[in-house]
């Protein structure tokens, strides 16, 4: 397959519009050279000779993605341009893109996290089979309010504990909290004395603390069910941002400001010079 011919008749499609025709219904397009270029894959099968179907796109190294998952406005746009009609969220749905992925940025990338994901493991951060955010999370509480870490002895992994007294870290990573909020299993509160929610963001800096004692989540978020889900709009005034009442947990200030993204740590200065 001659891929620049390929993202020729792509271009080619996303010069013109296409308002009267019915290309509008297709559920498959592929991306062509430019992220604002695009095809129906019913377009390219009429054009290219060596495409009929999907997968022979897949056999050449395309790959796909459904619209609800890939992070690609410039579609959206497109499609409005190209057919001068909203795609509606319930067709959105049904929509996957076809693209090809660059796999040299792709394997430098991958080289690249080998590398960082054994300096993770030689400075002792990445531990078990826990994803990175969750035990990158943890990390930084262990750093920040002194835990001890100790391999546990009632279920697999570790536990954590603030001068004797158990502790459990919940880890909330994204830029944005889930409007569900944090999921916290009511067994794990009643097995511990404190509560630390570590909120990373994408960057995986922190972007929040939350230390709350047990007693009082089951007391106040307790209700009926095995699960409590701390909603930011519940526990906001005890942000570390909102609240110093237990700014004398902390052990290290410094990682505390060094590890926040810049916003929490301005916040933080006053009451960690």
């Amino acid at each position: 397959m001659n891929q620049e011919n390929l993202y020729q008749e792509i271009g080619v499609f996303s010069k013109e519009t296409h308002g009267s025709s019915d290309y509008f219904k297709e559920i498959v397009f592929v991306r062509g050279g430019e992220d604002n270029h695009y095809a129906p894959l019913k377009y390219l099968c009429k054009k290219c000779e060596d495409i009929s179907l999907k997968e022979d796109l897949l056999k050449v190294g395309f790959v796909c993605d459904a619209l609800d998952l890939y992070d690609q406005p410039q579609f959206i746009d497109w499609y409005q341009h190209q057919f001068g009609r909203k795609l509606k969220r319930a067709e959105a749905k049904k929509v996957t893109i076809v693209y090809r992925p660059d796999n040299k940025k792709i394997f430098d990338a991958i080289e690249l996290v080998n590398k960082s994901f054994e300096v993770l493991r030689d400075q002792h951060i990445i531990l078990n089979n826990k994803n990175l955010p969750v035990q990158l999370g943890e990390w930084y509480a262990k750093c920040i309010f002194g835990l001890d870490q100790l391999k546990s002895t009632s279920q697999r992994g570790f536990d954590f504990l603030l001068e004797g007294k158990r502790v459990e870290i919940k880890v909330e990573w994204g830029d944005a909290s889930s409007p569900k909020g944090v999921k916290l299993r009511k067994s794990l509160a009643d097995l511990s004395d404190f509560c630390i929610i570590m909120y990373i963001a994408k960057n995986f800096r922190i972007r929040e603390i939350c230390f709350l004692d047990s007693d009082f989540i089951l007391r106040k978020f307790g209700g009926k069910g095995h699960t409590i889900f701390l909603k930011d709009s519940d526990v906001t005034q005890y942000f570390f941002s909102s609240s110093m009442k237990h700014s004398g947990k902390v052990a290290n200030p410094t990682a505390l400001l060094r590890f926040g993204t810049p916003t929490f740590a301005m916040k933080l200065t006053e009451a960690f010079p």
